[in-house]
């Protein structure tokens, strides 16, 4: 277990309670109007997320950048244009997920499972895919509308 200091954690302290509504657990925003898109009483984020997803909930625009995922299951998870950026997502399960335009600017991807995954026109600048399975996923840019 790595200790922090009372400092680091209060450094944090902002950071945590974009997430956290005291009254009713863990809430995941919209990221640009702060609406509440899902509501758990889950204890930790990831819990949260992984709810959120196993329950068919639509996380797109959501806000979790800089969200610690990793290992998280995310099959099949609706995060178009949500904000990623600097999330743990290590090991993560993002096999279908459909990420189009998210926002995973220095996203730690390593390990993680993509196969199958859309990931057009997401941001992908600095992100780390070492070892991440990327077999099958979907990297071009997307058909315009007028010709579908």
């Amino acid at each position: 277990m790595t200790k922090i200091t009372k400092e680091q954690g209060l450094e944090n302290l902002g950071d945590v309670k974009k997430y956290i509504n005291e009254a009713e657990g863990i809430a995941i925003k919209n990221r640009w109007t702060e609406e509440i898109i899902f509501q758990s009483t889950k204890k930790t984020l990831k819990e949260a997320v992984e709810e959120a997803v196993g329950n068919g909930a639509n996380l797109r625009y959501a806000n979790l950048s800089g969200a610690n995922l990793s290992g998280a299951d995310l099959f099949l998870a609706d995060l178009r244009e949500a904000d990623l950026r600097g999330a743990n997502l290590r090991d993560a399960n993002l096999s279908e997920a459909d990420l189009r335009d998210a926002t995973l600017f220095l996203a730690d991807l390593r390990e993680a499972n993509l196969h199958y995954a859309d990931l057009c026109d997401a941001n992908l600048y600095g992100a780390d895919l070492s070892g991440a399975d990327l077999s099958e996923a979907e990297l071009s840019e997307p058909t315009p509308r007028a010709a579908r």
